[in-house]
């Protein structure tokens, strides 16, 4: 399996407040990894210094080969990297549509109409609301919105930030449902969530970040019935 991203070595710091140590991971082609954590744990942060906000300390972060720890974020992903970020972040004040068109930023709008098409049959609730204020809908209608103005860029790897916060159970089942769908067409998923059950029975290999450290890796199934994992973010269960 050919390596996407990896971290290697990565600190990050706020001013005196150091927010990742020395983290290291690796996300292959074609493979659903997730990071799971409590709150405040660095988990959006390292997401975030992907596209340099914040930039790394020190340590390196390879896309496909290349160190792209001192890109700018049009560059990043203008090469095949989107993120659904935490909170949604759609804008509001847009009908679904122009959500989906800002998705061709980085690529331009060569393949829309197909691609709208193709987002349209991944999220039929996207479809029936095509005309409508994004700001009108529901924050589970909203969460597919976002992930497919992520896929609209056509990217290599989709980052998903939390996609389930703030949702209720039903809903998030019905996301994680699609995430799988959009992982059964080859698209490679870096999952950043709190809901561990569902995070790592859909992942293929698995991390926990503690204070800002990888504590624990292994397989999704691996982190299932690490009865440290179970304990701190399964309920025991």
């Amino acid at each position: 399996m050919t390596t996407l991203l990896e971290f290697k070595d990565v600190d990050v710091h706020y001013g005196p407040i150091q927010a990742l140590k020395k983290v290291s991971l690796d996300v292959k082609e074609g493979e659903i990894a997730t990071m799971i954590g409590s709150n405040g744990a660095g988990k959006s942060t390292l997401l975030m210094s992907i596209f340099g906000q914040p930039r790394i300390s020190s340590g390196q972060i390879i896309y496909r080969g290349e160190d792209i720890s001192d890109k700018s974020a049009h560059y990043v992903a203008s090469n095949g990297l989107a993120q659904s970020p935490e909170g949604r972040r759609i804008f509001p004040g847009m009908s679904v549509e122009e959500n989906l068109l800002m998705g061709t930023i980085p690529i331009g709008m060569d393949h829309c109409d197909e691609d709208m098409q193709r987002m349209f049959e991944l999220f039929p609730r996207l479809k029936e609301r095509r005309n409508q204020r994004a700001s009108t809908m529901s924050g589970g209608e909203q969460q597919m919105l976002a992930i497919a103005r992520a896929l609209m860029s056509r990217p290599k790897l989709l980052l998903l930030d939390e996609p389930s916060l703030g949702l209720a159970p039903i809903i998030v089942k019905q996301i994680f449902q699609i995430l799988e769908d959009v992982a059964s067409t080859g698209m490679t998923i870096f999952l950043v969530e709190q809901n561990a059950n569902h995070a790592l029975k859909l992942a293929d290999r698995g991390y926990v970040m503690v204070n800002g450290e990888i504590r624990i890796t292994g397989t999704g199934e691996e982190l299932l019935v690490n009865p440290e994992v179970r304990d701190a973010y399964l309920g025991g269960h």
